[in-house]
């Protein structure tokens, strides 16, 4: 398993090693011992699965506030997007920028976005299947968000011609500097 930095250093890429012969491929996606050996001490207990059918659906920025604050490892199995993770660490010399990475099935990245940072993504192909593992169960009670759109943070998501699809939820989060103080 491969970890690289990003230009956010506490948000890693992951790359699982693929081997394909002739049936197909097979991968170990997560290994305990892989994180382990890289220093990467977190324990997974919840396993997600979101389906978008059309290009443009976004999701996102979310995140868990504490004690359920959630750190994340991204994958997709179907499909591609581009995913983001936005520093929400008040005392972090990166607070408010953003790392934006492509993640496909075709080039089996993985996104490692840890506590502190408001996550989404955007699909850019249709039929597009996310699967991503968290620390902490999901919790409503402490479930936030912030604004997809904020000039602040400007992320340049890509839109299809009909534009971006979100839910009336993700359309109504807080820009960051209205965001309540979760993370030091």
């Amino acid at each position: 398993m491969q970890f690289e930095e990003t230009d956010i250093p506490a948000v890693k890429i992951v790359t699982p090693k693929k081997q394909g012969d002739a049936r197909g491929f097979f991968s170990e996606v997560y290994k305990q011992s892989d994180w382990d050996a890289a220093g990467l001490d977190y324990r997974f207990v919840q396993d997600n699965h979101s389906y978008s059918a059309p290009v443009g659906t976004l999701r996102g920025l979310h995140f868990q506030t504490p004690p359920v604050a959630q750190d994340k490892l991204v994958r997709v199995i179907r499909g591609r997007i581009l995913d983001i993770a936005v520093d929400i660490r008040r005392s972090s010399p990166t607070f408010g920028r953003h790392v934006a990475v492509e993640l496909s099935a075709e080039n089996w990245r993985q996104l490692f976005i840890p506590a502190g940072f408001a996550h989404g993504f955007v699909t850019l192909e249709p039929d597009t299947e996310v699967l991503y593992k968290v620390t902490s169960l999901y919790s409503p009670a402490h479930d936030r968000g912030l604004a997809y759109d904020d000039p602040d943070i400007a992320i340049e998501w890509p839109a299809p011609p009909g534009g971006l699809i979100l839910s009336d939820k993700d359309k109504r989060w807080p820009r960051l500097r209205d965001l309540a103080d979760a993370f030091a």
